[in-house]
């Protein structure tokens, strides 16, 4: 019965917690941005038009990659690495590299906008899934994580090198790591992120406005403080739909990394709870994948995978929250961005994938 359960039933609830949470994502991103897509291209469904174009194109590559063989993935794991290691170099190329405030992040390939930075989650996880199911040696797992950091952070991008970071090491910690190498790398990530904190001036002044959000509020201060005000005004039952203050231009991002006090602002904190508790069906059904299956490299990307989204969700949060410093991390499913919902749907195809194996 259990694995009747597992086989039959699991992954569609997979798929339809992405894709319930993903239409919540919807009515936020409209709620979000309506003032800022009528000022800006004179259509307030402008960007809700766009994400769900994205989330059709991401519905259709989840089915497509819940029915490739895991074979075929294992075989092909060093070209579907490599090739994204090949985007990012490209990416960083003027003329050929997009680039957006401040940031050379993206490549557009006629009216598509896209990050490999988001697919280069992914195809790590596969390789390193396949490579840690052979055997390991620390330094050359040391290697692999400084050539991927040293990539996304040349565009730079500290948010997307913690996450990555964080669940390549998850993956090679269930495969079996020692203490030794725990403590090892635990050190080394600290001297890094401190490094990279203070050889960058304005990731400092995160920092420094994140341990006080007094000083400068109209300046370095200003993200932080308008996240306080709009979860401050949501109170218990929220302002109501459509009636957020903070989207007339007040609050930085409130399309993408912030949408979560938008939503915290109009739904109060037992509607922001109620999609917190979505997203943690999501992660247990994830989990779930990765506790079922019995191989090897299924387990290791399932749990890769599942870690993906809780360290997405954690970084995001928190920092909205005011637990952690701001980054710039999209919300899994909810935030506005094609690159980033079109990847989690390419995982959300994985686990299913997966999950028929159990």
């Amino acid at each position: 019965m259990k694995r009747g359960f597992i086989s039959n039933r699991l992954p569609l609830s997979i798929l339809l917690s992405g894709i319930l949470v993903a239409c919540f994502g919807l009515l936020a991103i409209f709620d979000a941005s309506v003032i800022d897509a009528y000022r800006t291209f004179d259509d307030k469904f402008h960007y809700v038009k766009q994400q769900s174009l994205w989330l059709g194109l991401g519905i259709l590559v989840a089915l497509i990659t819940a029915n490739i063989p895991i074979s075929w993935l294992k075989k092909n794991s060093v070209i579907l690495y490599g090739f994204t290691l090949i985007l990012m170099l490209i990416v960083l190329i003027p003329g050929l590299g997009t680039k957006l405030q401040g940031a050379r992040r993206w490549l557009i390939f006629g009216p598509l906008i896209f990050q490999p930075s988001e697919l280069l989650k992914i195809t790590l996880a596969i390789y390193l899934a396949r490579w840690l199911e052979q055997g390991r040696e620390f330094k050359h797992f040391l290697g692999i994580l400084a050539l991927n950091l040293t990539l996304i952070m040349l565009q730079p991008d500290l948010g997307t090198a913690i996450i990555t970071v964080g669940m390549a090491f998850m993956i090679y910690y269930l495969s079996g790591a020692k203490i030794k190498e725990i403590i090892a790398f635990s050190l080394i990530l600290l001297v890094a992120i401190s490094g990279l904190i203070f050889a960058s001036p304005y990731r400092l002044t995160r920092v420094q406005t994140f341990m006080d959000p007094t000083q400068d509020p109209l300046g370095a201060s200003y993200h932080i403080n308008q996240v306080l005000y709009g979860l401050g005004s949501g109170g218990l039952y929220g302002v109501g739909l459509g009636r957020s203050r903070q989207k007339y231009a007040y609050l930085p991002e409130a399309t993408t990394d912030s949408i979560f006090v938008i939503i915290a602002e109009e739904f109060g904190f037992f509607g922001s709870t109620l999609l917190i508790l979505l997203l943690v069906g999501l992660l247990t059904a994830s989990l779930k994948v990765a506790k079922a299956v019995e191989d090897k490299f299924d387990k290791l990307l399932a749990s890769g995978i599942s870690l993906l989204f809780l360290i997405q969700i954690l970084v995001n949060l928190s920092s909205m929250v005011a637990l952690t410093p701001l980054t710039g991390v999209p919300l899994p499913f909810i935030s506005y961005g094609g690159s980033s919902l079109v990847t989690n749907f390419i995982a959300l195809g994985l686990l299913i994938n997966i999950s028929k194996r159990a």
